[in-house]
């Protein structure tokens, strides 16, 4: 009966057409795990959720966020917000997927006292949430994954309410972490059991959900400051050999999320902004993003095309996707050395830490470094827009770049800010004016309806205009 409790919520959650094709299998097969250890999960979940997460950023984010957009789809789509009931589906039903296989995995971690995995197993969770409730505001998640006591249709929290939990399980996993325990359940792929550089990304993962609540919590800044003054205790990524950057080998199971990689390229051009901010600047990741454009046969450089252009037709031939970003070996960056300056960089810039020129300069040389693999060269900063000029905008205009391939983190930003200022066009929807929300996947409607109803209201609508809790821009 508790198999059949859990896969009844699992579909409560996902969404019964994921479901029901293997319910009997899942009932049945004596050969599905029945004892875990602490590590018998963790691999597939740092696999799989960081690879949904990229294939997100480019359906979702990157359409928002005017990175890339289908090329020639002249109407509606996501990147003229276009957003359906069943947009945010792949993240809702992976992120609770993974989700409760964490919950087993801590489980198992806490009976066999191991201590790290403990600590990793809150990180991932917090990762995975904070992911959720940034896409969506209110979801289910102090009843989520509780088939086994019954829960099957579980409410849903405020955001406020995951966020507290989610840092304070964070603060509790830095505390756990004990260096001199082996990790005995595998090798993990992500950081191959360096314990210390675990905690490295827990820590560097505390400051970016506390930027990303500080203008609804003050106490977020004052936080920020102690990590960053206790390197000892509270240790983060402040090298790019710490960073949660998952390679993906090309070696089954570790295989690249397009199965085909002219899917990424094929009718996907670059977006106009994009492009022509690393225009500007001359930027060296340019030949690794894109091709070139063509007009008559002749290569015109790199140029995009308007997000919700008003028409299907231009006088050359955009730049297209470069599909060689996901042909493996590849990199899915979760969180890097970049993003952790930048997040300094703004403490600094708004007189809560020092040093905002020279973290801004280093996570420019981070963020590039990550992709081309060479040193940049100084003359880089020759051009006015790589310089530093006091301002947030700057900041998050070089921290948008270098969160490109990251989960829905420009997006995020963008919310939170109000930057980069983005260009419109007649053609978009919803009065041009960029979603603050995904909607809840349809299903919630009918199989949790009381618990969707409640958490609509609260939320001031299931609408993607109905802006989450820390989003005050």
């Amino acid at each position: 009966m508790k198999k059949i409790k859990i896969i009844v919520a699992a579909c409560l959650l996902l969404g019964f057409s994921s479901c029901t094709d293997n319910f009997e299998e899942i009932n049945t097969n004596p050969n599905l795990i029945d004892q875990i250890s602490p590590g018998t999960l963790l691999n597939e979940v740092i696999y799989n959720m960081t690879s949904n997460n990229l294939t997100n950023h480019y359906n979702v984010n990157a359409q928002l966020m005017q990175v890339q957009l289908s090329y020639p789809q002249y109407y509606a789509g996501i990147q003229r917000y276009e957003i359906l009931e069943t947009t945010g589906n792949s993240q809702w039903n992976a992120g609770y997927k993974w989700a409760k296989n964490l919950r087993e995995m801590l489980k198992a971690a806490e009976a066999d006292q191991a201590v790290n995995y403990t600590a990793i197993g809150l990180t991932l969770n917090a990762w995975i949430y904070s992911n959720l409730t940034d896409t969506f505001g209110d979801i289910p998640f102090s009843e989520a994954s509780q088939a086994e006591e019954g829960v099957l249709q579980p409410k849903y929290d405020r955001q406020e309410d995951i966020y507290t939990q989610i840092l304070s399980d964070l603060a509790t996993a830095n505390s756990l972490y004990d260096h001199t325990q082996t990790m005995n359940y595998g090798t993990d792929i992500l950081f191959a059991n360096n314990t210390r550089k675990w905690q490295k990304f827990t820590n560097s993962l505390r400051l970016r959900l506390l930027l990303r609540t500080s203008d609804v919590r003050p106490a977020s800044y004052s936080e920020m400051t102690a990590i960053l003054q206790d390197p000892v205790g509270n240790p983060i990524i402040t090298d790019a050999t710490d960073a949660a950057v998952l390679l993906i080998t090309g070696i089954t199971p570790n295989i690249s999320p397009w199965s085909r990689a002219l899917d990424f390229s094929n009718q996907h051009s670059i977006g106009e902004f994009f492009i022509d901010v690393l225009n500007d600047l001359e930027d060296p990741r340019r030949p690794l993003i894109a091709g070139q454009a063509v007009r008559n046969t002749v290569t015109i450089g790199y140029k995009g095309i308007p997000s919700g252009y008003d028409a299907a037709s231009f006088d050359y031939s955009p730049s297209y996707m470069n599909n060689q970003q996901v042909v493996a070996p590849m990199i899915i960056p979760i969180l890097t050395l970049a993003e952790v300056e930048f997040i300094q960089a703004e403490l600094a810039q708004k007189g809560h830490w020092n040093d905002a020129e020279g973290h801004f300069k280093s996570g420019i040389h981070a963020a590039i470094e990550l992709w081309t693999k060479e040193s940049l060269p100084e003359s880089y900063f020759d051009s006015p827009l790589a310089n530093y000029d006091g301002t947030l905008e700057r900041i998050i205009l070089h921290k948008y770049l270098a969160t490109y391939f990251t989960d829905n983190q420009q997006w995020a930003d963008y919310r939170r800010t109000g930057f980069p200022e983005l260009p419109t066009t007649t053609s978009m929807l919803n009065d041009a004016i960029l979603p603050s929300r995904l909607l809840y996947p349809d299903v919630q409607k009918i199989y949790n309806p009381a618990n969707y109803e409640a958490a609509a209201q609260q939320m001031g609508g299931d609408d993607i205009n109905s802006k989450v809790w820390w989003d005050v821009n």
